[in-house]
């Protein structure tokens, strides 16, 4: 199995002096990144390709990332704030262009296309997120599951490439690892005033708060106090962190099921960098990893 580089072969593409001076890009998707490259790694028919993919993967989902940060809203902004945003457009559209030329240069054309319908499908689910979300027609299990679906969605061209046992196990782990990720990040967004609004926590509160705590949600302007507080009366880190438990559990039953002792290993690493490392979390004694 290849040794996961993608992060250091991405920095000539992604690190210019403009973009790190005038904007903050995301991280790259490295669970789910790690994940493909171990995958396609196994696979005798996709190893030569498997880092080309995988970056390529890296790259056209840091484009989605980056115009996801884009503020939207039309108030007026200061010139570092104007810079800002106009770089965040040019870097996603430039990181999602490099692909082509990447593949291209490959001789891999059946990719670009593939690759193309996925983003196409990715926005596709956005939109139809984004309606639900103005209408208000939407639990926080429906948010969380159109979620795991945005961030899957790119990952799974590879799943009719996969064969065997790979190609069984590829959309379940795929979408378990993707779970994971997202609810590490709900558990960060809960606590946060500036990133609270409209995340899972958000619609949880919807489901379970008084009329009158619904009702100062919906202004979408939140003090910190106020957050804290409704998250702690409603027992939300909490949930976030079971879901996230069990989330790992469950993939690390499906890895069960890989044929590969490297794989397996590969996969329990990224899925205990998720749970262990980013939320904090101890195991008990009793458990094993």
């Amino acid at each position: 199995m290849k040794t996961y580089r993608v992060p250091e072969i991405a920095q000539k593409y992604v690190e210019y002096d403009m973009i790190q001076e005038h904007t903050a890009l995301p991280d790259l998707a490295n669970a789910r990144l790690r994940l493909l490259q171990a995958f396609l790694s196994q696979q005798h028919t996709l190893q030569t390709h498997s880092e080309l993919f995988t970056l390529v993967v890296s790259l056209v989902q840091l484009g989605m990332d980056t115009h996801d940060l884009i503020d939207t809203q039309q108030e007026q902004r200061s010139e570092p704030e104007m810079r800002s945003r106009q770089l965040k457009v040019l870097a996603g559209d430039y990181f999602s262009a490099t692909f082509y030329q990447l593949l291209a240069q490959a001789g891999q054309i059946e990719m670009i296309a593939k690759i193309s319908g996925a983003v196409s499908e990715v926005n596709r689910l956005k939109v139809n997120l984004y309606v639900r979300m103005r209408q208000h027609k939407l639990s926080a299990e429906e948010y969380l599951g159109y979620s795991v679906q945005i961030k899957s969605a790119l990952f799974h061209i590879f799943s009719d490439q996969l064969e065997g046992t790979l190609s069984r196990i590829w959309p379940e782990v795929l979408n378990g690892i993707s779970r994971c990720e997202i609810l590490v990040d709900e558990i960060a967004r809960s606590e946060s005033s500036d990133r609270f609004d409209q995340g899972w926590a958000y619609w949880h509160l919807m489901q379970v708060a008084s009329d009158e705590e619904c009702k100062q949600l919906t202004m979408h302007t939140y003090e910190r106090a106020f957050i804290q507080g409704l998250a702690e009366k409603y027992n939300v880190r909490t949930q976030l962190r079971e879901k996230l438990k069990l989330t790992a559990d469950s993939v690390k039953a499906s890895a069960g099921k890989l044929e590969s002792v490297k794989l397996l290993g590969e996969l329990t690493s990224i899925v205990d960098t998720l749970l262990y490392e980013q939320t904090g979390y101890t195991p008990a004694l009793n458990e094993t990893r």
